[in-house]
């Protein structure tokens, strides 16, 4: 996947950059590779640096906008003469809180996710358009998600709030929340369902929120911590039943 812009804050005549991903698809807590390259326009110029970073679409309060959450330096300064190319390799770390935005080869609906390449020359900074990236869910998000499938919840939307969730290790400002309509068999006390993954490298934080029908009623919370060694030993269908039933 390939992208190539020339730089507008440089004006006519100034460097490009072409940047290209290895594979643009990945996982929560993985790395996506690939090169930058940039060429010299007509005239040399001081790179102070070349950036990259993820950024994703994020609501807060009665706003949404692109917001960058992870980024990496790959340069330092150098000088870049009149039409030579400058391939800069990088190795760029997905953290492990980055929300999925793909279930079953489908886009979920209301995400975004992109890879952005940053140029300063002379204090001037264009970034370049998003590279898209494909987040798919780690093996145990998809054994959960896979359960409340076979449930027989349906995917409704997924969006990423700014905020934090009470009572797990969060290091993004940021959680997603991956909301589900239920099946007849939970309708009649059940909204809504949203789930939230705040995965670390040693565990899968799970948070489960229903919105029930009865308004006299608060919301049901619940959150539990997935083990990535013991995932295929629980039979995931039951136990988010059990548990549904409960808070109902």
């Amino acid at each position: 996947m390939v992208f190539r812009k020339m730089l507008r804050a440089f004006g006519v005549g100034g460097p490009d950059v072409e940047t290209q991903l290895a594979d643009p698809h990945c996982r929560p807590g993985g790395v996506l590779e690939g090169t930058v390259q940039v060429t010299g326009g007509d005239h040399a110029v001081d790179v102070e640096y070349v950036a990259i970073g993820l950024i994703t679409r994020m609501s807060e309060e009665n706003s949404e906008g692109d917001q960058e959450f992870h980024r990496q330096r790959l340069t330092g300064s150098f000088r870049l003469v009149p039409g030579r190319h400058h391939e800069v390799p990088f190795r760029f770390e997905v953290p492990w809180e980055t929300p999925i935005t793909e279930l079953y080869g489908q886009r979920l609906n209301g995400m975004s996710m992109g890879l952005t390449t940053e140029l300063e020359v002379a204090r001037a900074v264009d970034k370049s358009d998003l590279d898209t990236v494909m987040v798919h869910p780690l093996p145990a998000q998809e054994r959960i998600l896979e359960a409340l499938l076979r449930l027989g919840f349906r995917f409704s939307r997924a969006d990423v709030e700014r905020g934090r969730v009470y009572g797990v290790e969060q290091r993004l400002p940021f959680y997603q929340e991956i909301e589900f309509y239920p099946p007849a068999a939970y309708a009649s006390a059940i909204n809504e369902l949203e789930l939230t993954f705040v995965p670390t490298p040693e565990r899968l934080q799970v948070v489960l929120e229903v919105e029930r029908r009865s308004r006299r009623r608060p919301e049901g919370f619940g959150r539990f911590d997935v083990d990535y060694k013991t995932i295929d030993e629980v039979d995931w269908p039951t136990e988010l039943d059990g548990w549904l039933r409960r808070a109902r």
